[in-house]
C-alpha cells in the first residue's frame, strides 16, 4: 500500500476510502528505520536543552507566575500490563517526548499488552496554607498517577489536559516520588487515536505513547479561579464570562475582570454555579488573520461581601479576541463563511502536526510557531488541524498571528466505507468518545482563531452523526460545525463538505449549508535528503521536479478560482508538511525544504479573498449549458505530415463532428460525438482578439488521457494522464508569448490508453472581462471548411 502512487483509473478519494479502511484494518506498511536512529531531526532539536525543555508556561489562557516545569529527564520502565509497580528503572527518557519519538532518548514501539512508568523526584514550593495542583497538560492515553506511593488520580483521554490536588500526598519535608503508569493500545483500541497506528505506512504514522506535553507543578490558594470560560458577543459589544472557582470559600467568591487598555471594570459575584457575568468592551476592535487584535485581561479573587478594599486571594492574566463568525446568504446569492458580518473565503493547508523527531510534540515553542508562521507566508488564512489536537500554545500562537482554524475531533474505533450507514459503538466507546470531544471543545472554548468543529472525518468512527453534530452546534452555537468532512454525508451541519484529490470539486451549494472543498492537492514530491524514508513513499500525484509541482499547484488554485464563482465557500489543500512516508507536503518533513514557491503560491492563494472571478467563454467548450457543441475536424488515422498542426494544412479529408469526443461513461463528460479508438486528432479556427490576449487567458477543457495542444503548429500545452470533469489549465508564459491576435488554428492529439477516454477543449478568461473578448465564437472561421 505505502508504494502506490494514485495513477490508476479509479476515483483517487475512492480509492483513499479503500487503502484507509485496510490501513486501520491490518496495515503492514514499512517499518520506519528513521525513528530508531533519529535519523531525521528539525533544525531547532539542536537548541533543545534538556534540562530547560520546553519552558514556556503551558496554558497562556489563564496564567500564574507561581509554577514549576517538570519536564525533562525521569526514569522509564516498559512492563507486560499486568505486572506490578517495578522495583527499579533501567532507562530514562526526556519528558515531555512520548516514548516512540527519537527526542524521547527511548524510541521503543509499545503495543496494547505493555505498560509504560514513569518516575521522578521533585520538591515541593512552601505551601502555607495552599494548596499544590500536578498538571499534565496530555498523556496518550491512560494514566494512573501516585505521589508518594498514594495514587492520586486516573485519567483517560489522550488529548485533554487534566489535573489532581496533591496536596495532601506531600510528604513534610525532603523529596516528593512522583510515579505514573501509561497504558496505550492506540489503533487496536477504541479510543480516539487520529492517525497514530501501530503499523504505520502510508497515511497513518507512528505511534505515540505517554506523556506529550509539558508536566507542572503550580501552588494555589486554598480558594482559587479553576477555569475561565471566554465567549465574545460581537453584536452586544461585551465579553461573557463564566469563571469556575474551587474552595472552601467558593459559595461568596468575588470575581473582578479587568481589560488593562481601557481599565473597564466589572464586579461580579461567582461561585459554583459557573453563572455567567459580562464585561463591556466598548468600541471593541476584531481579531481577523488580517488584525489579529487580542485584549489582555485580568482577574482578581475576593473573600467576603464588602465592596471595596477586600483581600485579593488569587489572581490571573487571561486574553481574548472579539470576533463573530456566522454562516449566511452573501450577496452573491451562496451561503458563505462570515467573520465580523463579512464573507471571508477559508483556505489554507490540512495540518497533521507530526514532527520527525517529536512525533506529537514539537521540539520547542520557536518550532511549534513556526508551522503557522510559514503558513501565512503562503498567503493562507486558515488550516485544518487534522485529527490531533495540540497543545494549547499552539492555538495560542495561532491567536497572536492571526490564522483561523477548523479543529477536528480525533477519529477512532471502527471506521465506516464510502456510502455505508452509521457504525455502532458499544457503550465504553461511546462514552469515550463523548467525554473526549466534550473535553477538547471546553479546553479549546476560548481561542479566536478557531472557527470550525470537524466531529468526524470520511467516515472515521462515524456514529450517529445527526445527534453528534446537533449536540456540538448546540453546546457552542458561537462556531460552525462541518458535517462531517468528507465520505458519508448526513445532510446535517452548517457545511457541505467534499473531498477530491487532486481536485478541486464542490458540491452544489445546499440552502442553509455552504459548500466547502475538505480536502484537495496532495501533489507530491520526494526531495533527496530530506526523505523520512528512501523507498515506500506515498502520495495522491507524484511529479518528478518542483517547477512541474509548482506548475500544478497554479493550475489547482486558478480552477479553485472558478469554483469559488460557483458558490465555493472554503478549500482545504493537502497538507502543510510530509509526514513519514507521505510526501505530499508544501514543507518537507525535516522543514528544510519550502517545496512549493511562497513567492509563487502567495498571490494566488491570497487572490482567493477578493471577489469571485468572472469567467468569459473565449472558445466554447461541451460544458457550457447553453451549448450545442463546437464544430471540429477530426481524424482517428494518424496524419501523414508532421504539419497536421498549421494553419495551411489541408484537412478537408477529415470529418466534422461536434464536441465532445470520447466513450459516454467517462466520468464528467458531455459527448456528442464517439471516439474509441486510441488516438484522435483534432483542428479547428478560432480568433484570438487583442483584449483576450491582454487578460487572464487559460485552456479550459476536460481531457482522459494524455493530450497535446498546439497553436499555429506551435505546442502550448501537454496534459498528462486524466482529469474528471473540466478544469482551467494553465498556458505557460512561454507558450502565450506565441500567441497572436487574428485569425488562428488550435489542433490537439489525445492518446487513450485504459478506462475511459475524452477530450473537449476551449479557451477562457478569468478575471475583469475585456469588451471584446468574448466574440470570437460566431465569426465564420471559427468553424471547421
Amino acid at each position: 500500500m505505502s508504494t502506490l502512487c494514485i495513477s490508476i483509473r479509479s476515483a483517487a478519494v475512492q480509492l483513499k476510502a479503500i487503502i484507509v479502511l485496510t490501513l486501520f484494518a491490518a496495515c503492514t506498511g514499512p517499518q520506519i528505520a528513521a525513528a530508531a536512529d533519529g535519523g531525521m531531526q528539525t533544525r531547532w532539536a539542536k537548541d533543545l536543552d534538556k534540562n530547560n525543555v520546553l519552558p514556556e508556561y503551558p496554558r497562556p489562557q489563564l496564567v500564574r507566575p507561581d509554577w514549576t516545569n517538570l519536564n525533562g529527564e525521569w526514569d522509564l520502565r516498559v512492563t507486560e500490563v499486568g505486572a506490578p509497580q517495578p522495583e527499579s528503572f533501567d532507562e530514562r527518557i526526556l519528558v515531555p517526548f512520548p516514548v516512540e519519538a527519537p527526542l524521547s532518548g527511548a524510541t521503543q514501539r509499545i503495543d496494547e499488552n505493555q505498560a509504560v512508568w514513569y518516575r521522578r523526584q521533585f520538591e515541593a514550593p512552601e505551601l502555607t496554607g495552599g494548596r499544590l495542583l500536578l498538571h499534565f497538560g496530555a498523556v496518550d492515553w491512560d494514566a494512573t498517577v501516585w505521589v508518594n506511593g498514594q495514587q492520586v488520580g486516573t485519567h483517560q483521554g489522550g488529548f485533554d489536559a487534566f489535573s489532581f490536588d496533591i496536596t495532601q500526598s506531600l510528604r513534610s519535608s525532603g523529596p516528593q516520588t512522583l510515579l505514573v503508569k501509561v497504558l496505550d493500545p492506540t489503533n487496536r483500541g477504541n479510543q480516539p487515536h487520529g492517525k497514530q497506528a501501530l503499523e504505520p505506512g502510508s497515511i497513518v504514522y507512528t505511534a505515540v505513547t505517554g506523556i506529550w506535553q509539558t508536566v507542572w507543578l503550580e501552588r494555589v490558594p486554598p480558594t482559587y479561579i479553576s477555569s475561565l470560560k471566554l465567549t465574545p458577543d460581537v453584536e452586544a459589544g461585551e465579553l461573557e464570562i463564566v469563571a469556575r472557582v474551587i474552595g472552601p470559600n467558593a459559595h461568596n467568591a468575588v470575581i473582578r475582570a479587568r481589560v488593562p487598555q481601557g481599565d473597564q471594570l466589572f464586579y461580579r459575584k461567582t461561585g459554583r454555579a459557573d453563572k455567567p457575568f459580562r464585561l463591556k468592551i466598548p468600541n471593541a476592535e476584531l481579531w481577523s488573520p488580517e488584525s489579529p487584535k487580542l485584549y489582555d485581561l485580568q482577574f482578581e479573587l475576593a473573600v467576603d461581601d464588602a465592596a471595596d478594599g477586600r483581600e485579593v486571594i488569587d489572581s490571573v492574566e487571561s486574553y481574548f479576541g472579539m470576533r463573530r463568525v456566522e454562516l449566511r446568504m452573501a450577496d452573491d446569492g451562496f451561503q458563505r463563511i462570515h467573520l465580523n458580518g463579512k464573507p471571508v473565503f477559508n483556505f489554507g493547508p490540512l495540518d497533521q502536526g507530526w514532527w520527525p523527531d517529536g512525533l506529537y510534540t514539537a521540539p520547542t515553542d520557536e518550532a511549534l510557531k513556526y508551522d503557522i508562521a510559514v503558513t501565512k507566508q503562503y498567503g493562507f488564512n486558515m488550516c485544518r488541524k487534522h485529527v490531533k489536537v495540540e497543545p494549547a500554545r499552539w492555538y495560542y500562537w495561532c491567536d497572536k498571528l492571526g490564522l483561523l482554524v477548523w479543529q477536528d475531533m480525533p477519529s477512532g474505533d471502527r471506521y465506516i466505507g464510502w456510502n455505508e450507514p452509521d457504525g455502532e459503538r458499544t457503550p465504553d466507546s461511546e462514552r469515550v468518545f463523548r467525554t473526549e470531544l466534550r473535553e477538547m471543545m471546553d479546553e479549546l472554548h476560548n481561542f479566536a482563531s478557531i472557527v470550525v468543529w470537524v466531529p468526524f472525518n470520511e467516515g472515521w468512527g462515524q456514529f450517529k452523526t445527526e445527534e453528534i453534530i446537533g449536540w456540538v452546534k448546540n453546546y457552542d452555537p458561537s462556531r460552525l460545525v462541518d458535517g462531517p468532512s468528507g465520505w458519508a454525508d448526513r445532510g446535517v451541519g452548517d457545511l457541505y463538505d467534499k473531498h477530491d484529490y487532486p481536485g478541486p470539486a464542490m458540491f452544489p451549494p445546499e440552502q442553509g449549508r455552504a459548500s466547502v472543498l475538505g480536502e484537495f492537492g496532495g501533489l507530491g514530491l520526494a526531495v533527496e535528503g530530506h526523505l523520512w524514508q528512501e523507498s515506500g513513499n506515498w502520495g495522491y500525484n507524484f511529479y518528478e521536479t518542483r517547477e512541474e509541482l509548482n506548475t500544478q499547484y497554479q493550475q489547482l488554485i486558478d480552477n479553485l478560482w472558478v469554483l469559488k464563482a460557483g458558490g465555493l465557500a472554503a478549500a482545504i489543500y493537502t497538507q502543510t508538511t510530509d509526514v513519514e512516508g507521505e510526501i505530499n507536503g508544501l514543507m518537507t518533513y525535516d522543514r528544510e525544504v519550502l517545496k512549493i514557491n511562497p513567492e509563487l503560491a502567495a498571490p494566488l492563494n491570497t487572490r482567493l479573498y477578493a471577489p469571485a472571478p468572472k469567467l468569459t467563454t473565449i472558445v466554447a467548450t461541451s460544458k457550457d449549458p447553453e451549448g450545442h457543441g463546437e464544430l471540429w475536424r477530426y481524424t482517428t488515422d494518424a496524419p501523414g505530415s508532421d504539419n497536421w498542426t498549421d494553419p495551411a494544412y489541408d484537412d478537408s479529408s477529415w470529418k466534422s463532428g461536434r464536441a465532445g469526443f470520447g466513450a459516454p461513461n467517462t466520468p464528467g463528460a458531455v459527448v456528442r460525438t464517439e471516439w474509441t479508438t486510441s488516438d484522435i486528432w483534432l483542428r479547428r479556427e478560432i480568433e484570438l482578439s487583442p483584449a483576450a490576449l491582454t487578460g487572464h487567458l487559460y485552456l479550459f477543457g476536460h481531457h482522459d488521457e494524455d493530450a497535446d495542444v498546439y497553436c499555429n503548429g506551435q505546442k502550448i500545452a501537454t496534459l498528462s494522464g486524466y482529469t474528471e470533469g473540466y478544469r482551467v489549465i494553465v498556458i505557460p508564459s512561454e507558450a502565450r508569448e506565441l500567441l497572436r491576435p487574428g485569425p488562428a488554428t488550435l489542433a490537439i492529439h489525445c492518446r487513450q490508453f485504459t478506462g475511459g477516454q475524452y477530450i473537449d477543449m476551449g479557451l477562457i478568461t478569468l478575471g475583469d472581462a475585456p469588451e471584446a473578448a468574448n466574440a470570437t465564437a460566431a465569426n465564420p472561421r471559427s468553424q471547421p471548411k
